[in-house]
């Protein structure tokens, strides 16, 4: 993309309903707009990002053996006054009445609907397990929305719901999430760490957050610093396996780590006290086990192996994918704006043109733009009038992991400048390097 060509609104100024860094850069970097209070438009620079987010995250759920379908935004309240939710959930529920009178909700999670499809459809044990999912637009009624996309009222959401015969079938699936969640978050270069948690509205026993660690997360978590020690990294995973998906599950879970309801101080104190830890957090996912609190009352039924009728065993499983851009630039930002990790960038690289106008400047950046298309990279051109200065400073802004900087003085010596915009060091190079150094970093993350 030539920047010329795009649109990209960057602001000098930081707005002054801005209250965290994301908040911040997002709306200095022309991502979103704000269109009412917790409800924002995802401008183009975001929308890139939002969805190389979402595709990871339905690589990772196909990769489990889920499998994507779509529910609509509204619902009928009949459903949840089936599960005894209606009344339940409380003022965050928007509540629609429509032209024929008929009660309507804007859908804050599809635990109802997705129960709803299952029993209209599914029978006999021998159609499962099964695990359905989608991403969708949600809307809580936020009483105090802010802090961007962190907390808004209008947010992008991956939610999956699981359907087992048994109670172990259900916490295998359960276990399954859990590894497909930390491989997601790993892939956007996040350590997201599961933590005993409260279930809430959505109700069940067994339930973990993920929560990325930071300064501005909204939760206070409690947690032994071992935890942050392991990764999933490389290690291939059968997800058909209970005992390889429950090995990952007590590895990751067996350390203290636990948010502020759930936090035992008994329990905590046990542990050495030089690895006890105490931090804010950000929730980018959770998952549920809650056994038969929506099939029985719903009616969800399949023959069982006896003949006889039984309510399935059920799960819930959310990301959530707009909440998972603002928590990423949390994580990964300095002084001078975003720092994008390769998994998620907006683009791979970004080129800068040091004397626009001039031929073999000119010519020589066309063509590390043309060579790093056709090697499948999607390159910035910042082919402006603008000065050096300025243009540095919107690259570092935007947040692009690699800047490929281009001038007469390094062309004279056959050279180009590549630049790491976490680290900030810098390597002259010739302008083939350069694109192969650029297609080197990036293989791990073209699939």
């Amino acid at each position: 993309m030539r920047l010329s060509r795009y649109f990209l609104p960057v602001l000098k100024e930081t707005p002054a309903e801005a209250q965290i860094v994301s908040h911040r850069y997002m709306l200095r970097a022309g991502m979103i707009k704000q269109q009412s209070a917790g409800i924002y438009s995802w401008l183009p620079l975001g929308f890139k990002v939002l969805r190389k987010i979402e595709n990871i995250v339905h690589e990772e759920q196909q990769r489990a053996g889920h499998i994507p379908l779509l529910m609509p935004t509204l619902q009928p309240a009949d459903l949840w006054r089936e599960s005894g939710r209606y009344d339940d959930y409380g003022e965050e529920m928007l509540r629609i009445r429509d032209r024929h009178d008929r009660d309507m909700l804007y859908g804050p999670t599809n635990e109802e609907m997705i129960t709803d499809i299952f029993r209209s459809h599914v029978s006999s044990y021998k159609d499962l397990p099964l695990t359905l999912y989608h991403i969708q637009w949600k809307f809580r009624d936020e009483i105090r929305p802010r802090f961007g996309v962190m907390r808004g009222r209008e947010f992008y959401m991956k939610d999956g719901y699981n359907f087992d015969l048994t109670k172990e079938d259900a916490l295998h699936a359960y276990n399954r999430h859990l590894v497909s969640y930390l491989r997601t978050y790993e892939r956007m270069g996040l350590q997201a760490i599961p933590m005993r948690a409260d279930s809430g509205p959505i109700g069940g026993d067994d339930t973990h957050e993920f929560l990325v660690l930071a300064e501005t997360g909204e939760s206070e978590v409690f947690y032994d610093s071992a935890v942050t020690d392991i990764r999933l990294g490389a290690r291939e995973i059968d997800y058909d396996s209970h005992e390889e998906c429950r090995a990952v599950m007590e590895e990751f879970t067996s350390l203290y780590a636990r948010t502020d309801e759930t936090h035992d101080e008994a329990t905590f104190n046990a542990i050495p006290e030089e690895r006890r830890r105490s931090a804010r957090g950000i929730e980018v996912g959770q998952i549920f086990y809650f056994g038969t609190k929506y099939s029985e009352p719903m009616g969800a039924m399949v023959q069982g192996t006896d003949g006889q009728k039984v309510p399935v065993h059920m799960g819930s499983h959310g990301i959530g994918v707009s909440r998972l851009l603002g928590a990423i630039i949390e994580a990964s930002h300095d002084d001078k704006g975003i720092i994008w990790p390769e998994g998620v960038t907006p683009f791979h690289v970004g080129i800068v043109n040091l004397r626009q106008g001039d031929d073999e400047t000119d010519a020589a950046c066309e063509q590390l733009y043309t060579a790093l298309t056709a090697a499948g990279l999607e390159p910035l051109y910042d082919d402006t009038n603008e000065r050096a200065g300025g243009k540095f400073a919107t690259m570092d802004l935007i947040g692009l992991p690699w800047r490929i900087t281009v001038g007469p003085r390094g062309l004279k010596n056959g050279v180009v400048e590549l630049t790491s915009r976490r680290t900030g060091e810098s390597e002259e190079m010739s302008p083939e390097a350069a694109v192969a150094r650029v297609q080197e970093i990036y293989a791990p993350h073209m699939g």
